[in-house]
């Protein structure tokens, strides 16, 4: 079971820990890093939708009828692109039923600052939850930024699934949108002078698709 001090949900699952191994070790190629991404994604998607609404509804078995429970509203899942897209498939795996949205948001590497260069989102956010999906929480420029959109786009009950946080970027983000609850796979140490998180798994975007 995860740890939640508040907003700040960090995950200490052994599988999820056996995995994160993987992903960190430089000598990890793009397919297998792609493969074991996605399966954490997987893993962590139980506990992010544990507190979705259900709604009763009546079954008929092979022996009866019954009532049980169905998830009352649409789910969105948005990937940060492009790293974002690895962590998809896991999700998607256990709810193929989820809209995906689509925000391309890429770090100025002078500034640290996210500049939007794609922004494809459901009409209608506001009709159920929302999860921002990217792989690293570095600065929290990205997601700070992504969250706004969402909001201005008419969402309303969103939550964030990475794999590595750094503090300065849960600093941020819980100070720009307090009521935001993080999911992340690990609580990394800190940024470095060049905003990667440290000690990291590297450019995520760059491991998975073999650009490095």
């Amino acid at each position: 079971m995860p740890n939640s001090p508040q907003k700040l949900i960090v995950f200490n699952h052994p599988l999820i820990e056996h995995k994160m191994c993987a992903l960190r070790n430089k000598d990890t190629g793009h397919r297998p890093f792609r493969g074991t991404l996605s399966q954490i994604a997987g893993l962590m998607v139980y506990e992010v939708t544990r507190t979705f609404k259900t709604k009763p509804v009546e079954i008929e078995t092979p022996i009866m009828k019954t009532t049980g429970q169905r998830i009352e509203d649409p789910i969105t899942i948005v990937p940060v692109l492009r790293a974002g897209l690895g962590m998809i498939d896991g999700i998607l795996h256990i709810m193929p039923e989820a809209r995906v949205g689509h925000l391309g948001l890429a770090r100025d590497e002078e500034t640290l600052e996210p500049v939007v260069y794609l922004n494809k989102l459901p009409k209608d956010l506001n009709a159920g939850p929302v999860i921002l999906v990217d792989p690293m929480l570095a600065t929290g420029g990205s997601a700070s930024a992504a969250i706004t959109i969402l909001r201005e786009a008419g969402a309303t009950d969103i939550r964030m699934i990475c794999l590595v946080a750094a503090p300065e970027g849960v600093e941020r983000l819980h100070r720009d949108h307090p009521e935001i609850t993080i999911y992340a796979a690990t609580l990394d140490e800190k940024l470095n002078d060049k905003g990667y998180i440290l000690p990291g798994l590297g450019d995520a975007g760059d491991r998975m698709y073999g650009t490095v």
